[in-house]
């Protein structure tokens, strides 16, 4: 996907990163809007979005994602946060099993405060550590099918999955809009349930490989 004009765009998305402290949703979002990693980030008080602007069926894409910023901690997240928002990455980290045990109750929150179809993708992330890991991908994968969402697993370091995992939610927002404008079919929002991105080094632009383990 190639990098746009940010001015020039034909749709708006906003996208919401959720899950634990910790799990690496900062460096998600600045890797795939500014390719940048940063092992010394730190948790900030607040919200901070980002933006980036990518090319969908020869329309381009503004996706406006959100990072709850260290809110999580104090458990402040405000419908304000969710309000809008019509997908979201749930974020875990492989190696510790606390943050997937959470990831159910994020999910609630999440649905609570957003449209029932927002096209949800859980993010299995930190998978460089692979040495490290807690939570397997078909544990990970049986929640996704369960919930009816996307699964991917990502390393923000070594910037696989990344660009894969943003750009599947915003390729399902965008398909979902253009068949609702359409009024396409009986249930037009319907997602195929519990899809997993696995893609090989042709496919991904990091160069990464497959995302199971």
């Amino acid at each position: 996907m190639a990098y746009r004009a940010d001015e020039d765009y034909d749709y708006l998305f906003k996208v919401v990163l959720i899950g634990d402290s910790g799990v690496g949703k900062s460096n998600l979002l600045s890797r795939f809007t500014r390719n940048e990693f940063s092992s010394e980030s730190k948790s900030t008080i607040g919200v901070e979005f980002a933006t980036r602007t990518i090319e969908v069926d020869d329309k381009l894409a503004k996706a406006q994602i959100w990072d709850t910023a260290g809110q999580e901690r104090y458990r402040a997240i405000t419908s304000a946060y969710y309000r809008g928002a019509v997908g979201a990455l749930l974020v875990y980290d492989i190696t510790r099993h606390i943050t997937f045990d959470n990831v159910e109750r994020w999910l609630r929150e999440l649905r609570d405060h957003t449209d029932q179809n927002i096209v949800v993708m859980l993010v299995g992330n930190k998978a460089d550590l692979r040495h490290l890991r807690a939570v397997t991908t078909p544990t990970a994968q049986a929640f996704a099918e369960r919930e009816n969402t996307f699964f991917i697993e990502t390393s923000a370091l070594e910037a696989l999955n990344v660009e894969m995992a943003f750009t599947e939610v915003l390729t399902q927002i965008y398909r979902i809009t253009s068949r609702k404008a359409l009024d396409i079919g009986d249930d037009p929002m319907a997602l195929p349930r519990g899809k997993a991105i696995n893609i090989g080094e042709s496919s991904n632009p990091s160069g990464g490989g497959c995302c199971s383990s």
